[in-house]
């Protein structure tokens, strides 16, 4: 599982014109990958690490400020890109495998405590958000 964190002011994610999940103020944008062995169990701790990673002002994590997270799936930080042009996605888990694991991981989140918004599986979305910092971390279960 990899999941890249990014600290922001703001963001929403929007659907066909739709605004399907969003936070105001500071808080935590997750964008979610999931591999073939990845596990719930994996997901939860994932999902511990990030709540309580100390990234917002003042060293203080998601977990101390109670801070929102919108969390969006997105299989192409499985990307291969060693060979040509055309990246291969064949480390990226089938939408039957990943989709459980996103939902996983958002309930562990919810689970903690956290407020969390989401992304639409599989649709074509578009990410909006204010960066704050930049605080952009990469993170791997």
């Amino acid at each position: 599982m990899r999941a890249v964190v990014q600290r922001v002011s703001r963001a929403s994610v929007t659907v066909d014109g739709e605004v399907v999940g969003a936070i105001d103020g500071p808080g935590l944008v997750v964008l979610l990958g999931v591999t073939h062995d990845d596990t719930a169990e994996k997901a939860a701790a994932l999902a511990a690490k990030i709540w309580t990673l100390r990234i917002l002002r003042d060293e203080r994590s998601a977990a101390d400020e109670q801070a929102p997270i919108l969390a969006i799936s997105q299989f192409t930080l499985y990307a291969d890109t060693r060979k040509g042009r055309r990246p291969s996605w064949s480390a990226a888990a089938p939408g039957p495998v990943s989709e459980p694991l996103y939902n996983d991981f958002c309930a562990a989140l919810e689970n903690l405590g956290a407020k969390v918004e989401r992304g639409r599986f599989g649709a074509d979305m578009q990410v909006d958000l204010t960066n704050d910092g930049p605080v952009t971390l990469i993170l791997d279960a």
